[in-house]
Formats: C-alpha cells, sequence, structure tokens
C-alpha cells in the first residue's frame, strides 16, 4: 500500500510545481508584455491554470479530509469567478475606449481611406 500512497505524493508534487510554474510564467508575462490585453492573458492563464492546479495539488498531498474539501471549494470559487473576472476587466477598458491592437490597426486603415 506504500507504493500508492508514493505515486499520488508524486503526481500531487508535480501537480504544485506544474501550478507554480504557471503563476510564475503568467506573472513575467504580466511585468513583460506590451500591452494591456495581453498583461490580461497573463494575469488569466495565472489564475485559471496555475492556482487551479497548486491547489489541485494540495489537495491531493492532504488525503482526504475537511482541507480537501476547503481547497476544492476554493478552486470552484475561482473557477468560476477568474474568467468572469477578466471579462469584466476587459469590458470596461473596451467601454472606456481602450481598443484592442487589431481593431487599432483596422480604425487606422480606414481613416487612411
Amino acid at each position: 500500500m506504500s507504493t500508492f500512497y508514493l505515486i499520488v505524493d508524486i503526481i500531487a508534487w508535480i501537480l504544485i510545481v506544474a501550478g507554480g510554474l504557471f503563476a510564475i510564467i503568467g506573472s513575467l508575462g504580466s511585468l513583460r508584455f506590451p500591452d494591456f490585453w495581453s498583461r490580461l492573458h497573463a494575469a488569466s492563464v495565472t489564475d485559471s491554470g496555475g492556482v487551479i492546479l497548486l491547489l489541485l495539488g494540495m489537495g491531493m498531498h492532504s488525503g482526504w479530509n475537511l482541507i480537501t474539501f476547503k481547497l476544492f471549494l476554493i478552486g470552484a470559487f475561482l473557477f468560476i469567478t477568474g474568467p468572469t473576472s477578466t471579462h469584466a476587466v476587459a469590458n470596461a477598458a473596451l467601454v472606456s475606449g481602450l481598443k484592442p491592437p487589431r481593431q487599432l490597426r483596422a480604425d487606422l486603415d480606414k481613416s487612411d481611406d
């Protein structure tokens, strides 16, 4: 039975490391990307991918108990609110006049005519 726990532990650590890498890469993307829309995408990927992988890994590592249930609730909450908040921020930016690069280029091409 100890082989089973070793395999579960290895999978949990793989998920934790993968989630940490997603979070680090997304944070670097938020710092390095040139415009608002690219940065928003990097933050969304960090939120959706990185945090959920971290929570899955921590849930597997803790076993089946109340901690796992709480981690599941946090993950479900983030899974619902992360994309929703990203959409709300993107919509607010678009309504306020900040255009995505392609739309900006299309508007510039129309004004040249």
